[in-house]
């Protein structure tokens, strides 16, 4: 460039007028292209998450398995086949006698009311938002962005309204309300919440992921509705993000990939999950048996993007010759490769849909028991809390002192449609322990681990 600089009035003199021209145009067009497209064109922001919180229900709301059968023979809506299958059912759950449901069950019938659910589901959501807001000393008028998700229950106001009142938000606040979007929702809000940050600058967002489960309890006799009853308990966590350069010193993990997958357009990934009425009029979730196929179909193209962007060249390079092989020595009959994904993350943080979900997770990837031990304790512990459970299972690593400055944290979640949401943390220091933690109180007993290795082999 500077070679051409310097010998340009030469090429002035030695060519005719016409020529100069049509050069100093394209010259100068080239110059301006490139000048608007840096002016236009904004870095993308960085966003991190400064913290998190789970809520933990108070030990009266905590029910054993025995108990909820008690309880639902002294209800009488179920037929003693139905008694028999969720017996079954909870018994191979590998849920623990510890997990919370809302009080409505304590009662000795079950009728709840909107007054019910909505207590259940302001215990959650302002118990996890106060912890977040004292853990972090952020005031909530600071607070640009709101996004909830509830999959099933829907008040009105929304339940975004219901905390900008709550905390007296601002009335610039952006706020968004997903309803009906599953499991996966939480982490869907997390890639909307980069979205946004990425547009509105110097922001905080506050995302809450809960479920309700007052209102939503299946009373009827179709089997595949009573699984819910068994897997589902209650709970809730708010995250705190920011795109603000000054929060990287007091953030705990920084976004790095968010990878969305949705398989609405077959059938059978649309029907597997519905909520419905059963032949007797009475409302519940179906689970059918295509769910299988819906997770392999969705799961599996949603990992394979993902790994594009964290495994190492070598994963890489293995996994192109292998389906090269495959595809052009049909009769070699070569296994397909999985990639190593230990070489890519740190800690391994899946939904906790149950256990068949999570075995056939660690079959399909090839992870260890001890990568699969803070999903799989966090199901023994707090059951199924729809799209919050991720981050008891964050939590929980994070309790045992085991996330390490550096540590990439991958966290996937899917649910009815079906959808498939994976996100990658890259942690920002080492994470000390934490008294708002909801597994303080019972992290330090080696009876855990042991536990674990117990119930799940």
């Amino acid at each position: 460039m500077l070679i051409f600089i310097t010998n340009l009035p030469q090429f002035l003199i030695r060519h005719d007028y016409n020529t100069v021209i049509i050069f100093l145009t394209l010259i100068i067009t080239c110059f301006l292209l490139l000048l608007y497209m840096f002016i236009m064109t904004k870095a993308s922001c960085k966003v991190y998450m400064i913290d998190f919180a789970c809520y933990k229900p108070p030990v009266s709301q905590q029910f054993s398995k025995g108990f909820l059968l008690k309880q639902a023979k002294t209800n009488g809506c179920f037929s003693e086949e139905t008694l028999d299958f969720v017996e079954k059912t909870m018994e191979k759950s590998c849920l623990g006698d510890s997990t919370y449901l809302a009080e409505v069950f304590l009662g000795k019938t079950y009728n709840p009311s909107i007054r019910d659910s909505r207590r259940e589901v302001e215990m959650a959501v302002f118990g996890s938002i106060d912890m977040v807001l004292a853990k972090t000393c952020i005031r909530s008028q600071d607070i640009g962005i709101v996004i909830t998700n509830c999959c099933i229950y829907n008040t009105v106001p929304s339940l975004s309204t219901i905390i900008v009142n709550r905390y007296k938000l601002p009335e610039s606040v952006i706020s968004y309300n997903l309803t009906g979007m599953g499991c996966s929702a939480g982490l869907l809000a997390i890639g909307l919440a980069k979205q946004l940050l990425q547009v509105h600058r110097n922001s905080y967002a506050l995302i809450v992921s809960t479920e309700s489960v007052t209102e939503n309890s299946y009373t009827g006799k179709d089997r595949s509705k009573s699984i819910t009853n068994c897997l589902f308990r209650v709970g809730g966590a708010a995250i705190l993000l920011s795109n603000r350069p000054s929060d990287r010193r007091i953030a705990k993990y920084r976004l790095l990939h968010v990878v969305n997958t949705n398989t609405a357009s077959s059938d059978r990934s649309y029907n597997c999950i519905v909520r419905e009425e059963d032949k007797e009029g009475i409302v519940g979730i179906t689970i059918n048996k295509d769910l299988l196929f819906a997770a392999i179909t969705t799961v599996k193209p949603n990992i394979t993007t993902l790994g594009r962007l964290i495994l190492p060249m070598t994963e890489k390079l293995h996994y192109l010759i292998n389906s090269i092989g495959r595809k052009h020595f049909p009769t070699l009959k070569i296994q397909p490769f999985v990639p190593n994904y230990t070489k890519g993350v740190d800690h391994f943080l899946p939904h906790v849909g149950g256990k068949q979900v999570l075995e056939e997770l660690q079959k399909t990837l090839g992870f260890s028991g001890t990568v699969m031990e803070a999903s799989r304790m966090t199901l023994h512990r707090y059951g199924n809390t729809s799209s919050s459970s991720i981050w008891y299972e964050l939590a929980y690593v994070e309790a045992k002192g085991r996330v390490k400055k550096g540590d990439r944290v991958w966290q996937i979640a899917f649910g009815s449609g079906f959808k498939c949401c994976s996100v990658i943390w890259s942690a920002l220091k080492t994470v000390d322990h934490d008294d708002k933690n909801p597994w303080m109180d019972e992290i330090d007993g080696a009876s855990y681990t042991l536990m674990g290795a117990f119930v799940f082999g």
